[in-house]
């Protein structure tokens, strides 16, 4: 247990600098280190990937938080854009999570496998360049595309960077200011699949003490703890850093602990 909670510290110390620093929530790292502890509290395999998903969503919650209040003192969250995104994004993240709550547990983990593997391509390959200007994107849009957004990343159990960064990007925002008005959307979604999936494991069976539905509280305080004190760090980091060697180190760990979900490690 007490192995448990320090890998937990550890992985929200790395998902708190990532979500300040590029924008997502690094709800993949959560959902890696849980689908390997949580079988050893004695959740039924039929449940750890419902479980590692909606603890990291949770947990993403006030890791976001943090994250948008940083970027917002730097001025690098876009109000009226987020307003467009939102009600797509809580409308996505609801439907996402009623969606993986009825899922098998092996078609969640391949889902997760194969995100992970799509986000490497997008953090080695995908651009990061766009016109240096005050552009806020605004368009009836940018509903659609949230209600997309929310929903995969409610399956998955991220914040959504890997999608709205590069979604604002192409619609030419800066990128400091895609970066964080990624985090003020991760906090939309991860509020919405969290209550989505406490609603839907509620009558879950096997699950540890300090679950709430499929929320597994204990891991999701702990990560959140940690992430928190992170994220301001990592929001002066992308004030001041290029992260481009950054992606693609982390594109060569998405792609290992891809793997070792898929395989069930």
């Amino acid at each position: 247990m007490l192995f448990d909670f320090a890998l937990y510290l550890a992985v929200g110390t790395v998902a708190g600098l990532l979500a300040g620093l590029l924008g997502i929530g690094g709800g993949l790292l959560v959902v890696a280190a849980l689908s390997f502890t949580l079988p050893t509290l004695g959740v039924p395999a039929a449940h750890v990937m419902h479980v590692a998903v909606a603890t990291s969503l949770a947990s993403i919650v006030l890791t976001a938080l943090a994250s948008t209040r940083a970027h917002w003192r730097h001025g690098s969250v876009l109000p009226r854009t987020l307003a467009w995104l939102a009600p797509g994004l809580v409308a996505g993240g609801w439907a996402g999570a009623a969606v993986a709550s009825r899922l098998p547990g092996t078609a969640l983990r391949i889902g997760v496998a194969l995100f992970c593997a799509f986000s490497a391509w997008r953090m080695a390959f995908g651009t990061s360049t766009a016109v240096d200007q005050e552009r806020e994107p605004r368009s009836p849009w940018l509903l659609v595309a949230g209600t997309g957004i929310g929903a995969l990343s409610a399956l998955v159990g991220i914040g959504g960077g890997t999608l709205t960064v590069p979604l604002l990007v192409a619609l030419r925002a800066r990128p400091v200011r895609a970066v964080g008005t990624s985090a003020a959307c991760g906090l939309v979604i991860a509020l919405a699949g969290a209550a989505g999936y406490a609603r839907g494991g509620h009558a879950a069976r096997g699950l540890p003490p300090g679950s709430l539905g499929y929320i597994y509280l204990p891991a999701a305080l702990a990560v959140a703890l940690a992430s928190m004190r992170m994220a301001p760090l990592g929001v002066r980091l992308a004030h001041r850093l290029h992260a481009t060697q950054l992606r693609r180190v982390f594109a060569v760990f998405l792609l290992v602990v891809g793997a070792l979900i898929a395989s069930g490690r």
